[in-house]
């Protein structure tokens, strides 16, 4: 019986002190599941999926169609088109472009648009004008040139961003950094589209498939993907 009790401590002491990868949880039977905190989980990830359902698909210039005006935006700029009254001239428009928000429309009526931004842009390269004497033509530069808007103004109708893709000519013109970490959330988008795994989640899988292959008398029955 010493013996065994001895060898047994022995294989403890192996399993303890054998390294995990960063981003894996190795809980095997110490943390059984919790019938509680599963249906929170499953409740937080349908809350989700209808969260998302709400949001609508963008137009082609990955923005929305609005009654009064569109819009649509690429990694680096915003662009909105207000449609006016046949003959409005630039002395008719009001237009003030802030960091974080907009006011848009025609002199002695209700702005067209007007609220925070969802973003900051810079408003030294932003600028205004009128086309046609029928289209107020806006167009703001993003502060955060990596992120996609979910909307023009807070608190107005949001798009589903996985679903907007920069133009093929536009993604050329990045540096190499910038092209890749648009690359990457291009196909992470894809993959949460399909069901399939991130790339973050794909490099946590070769992980552990690389730990399991370096600790074969480990039991990962219960192991989790953190």
């Amino acid at each position: 019986m010493a013996i065994l009790s001895d060898y047994n401590e022995d294989q403890e002491n192996n399993n303890s002190s054998s390294p995990s990868p960063s981003g894996l949880s190795l809980n095997a039977d110490l943390a059984p599941s919790n019938p509680m905190v599963e249906e929170e989980n499953e409740a937080a990830k349908k809350l989700e999926e209808e969260e998302m359902n709400k949001k609508l698909t963008p137009n082609k210039a990955n923005g929305l169609d609005m009654e009064t005006h569109s819009w649509g935006q690429s990694l680096q700029e915003v662009t909105i088109n207000i449609p006016v009254p046949q003959g409005t001239k630039s002395r008719d428009v009001l237009c003030e472009i802030k960091r974080k928000n907009l006011k848009v429309g025609l002199k002695g009526q209700t702005p067209i648009i007007e609220g925070e931004l969802f973003e900051s842009v810079k408003p030294d390269d932003s600028y205004w004008v009128i086309e046609d004497q029928k289209v107020i033509s806006v167009l703001l530069t993003k502060c955060d040139k990596m992120t996609w808007w979910k909307s023009l103004v807070k608190g107005g109708p949001e798009i589903d961003t996985q679903k907007a893709e920069p133009e093929p000519s536009k993604l050329a013109d990045l540096d190499g950094e910038t092209r890749s970490a648009v690359e990457k959330m291009m196909f992470d988008q894809r993959q949460k589209q399909m069901g399939l795994p991130t790339s973050q989640e794909i490099e946590n899988q070769e992980m552990m498939k690389k730990f399991m292959a370096q600790n074969p008398n480990f039991d990962f029955s219960n192991a989790k993907m953190m």
